[in-house]
């Protein structure tokens, strides 16, 4: 796929919410610096996509501030918009996500976001 596919494919997964797992090769991997890595369509969604969305009351919506592509890579900057938890607590985080894209298919995420807002609302 060309640079640009790659690009329209990540604004498609930013903007699917927790809905992601049509845009997943089988094997993807999924990795959060500091909080876990998850290895499979199958364990990102046990392990990541559904305990979070058990959390949420509304996911609200990315706004892409920045996206940067080049060869199989997309780099997006983007920040949550209306996003709620069902405690009530907003969670508007920021966030950089690197995509590796071959074939149509997310096959690599490494999400860099502000933990510390994530350990505020869910933990405090």
């Amino acid at each position: 796929m060309s640079i640009e596919e790659n690009t329209e494919l990540v604004k498609k997964v930013l903007a699917s919410g927790l809905d992601v797992l049509e845009f997943l090769a089988e094997d993807a991997v999924w990795v959060i610096p500091g909080f876990g890595t998850y290895r499979g369509k199958q364990d990102i969604y046990t392990k990541l996509l559904a305990p979070t969305h058990a959390l949420m009351e509304s996911m609200g919506r990315s706004v892409i501030t920045n996206i940067v592509a080049d060869g199989d890579y997309v780099v997006a900057e983007s920040y949550a918009k209306d996003r709620m938890t069902k405690s009530g607590k907003a969670y508007n985080n920021t966030y950089c996500h690197v995509y590796k894209v071959v074939d149509g298919l997310v096959h690599h995420v490494t999400e860099y976001a502000d933990t510390a807002l994530a350990k505020n609302v869910f933990a405090g």
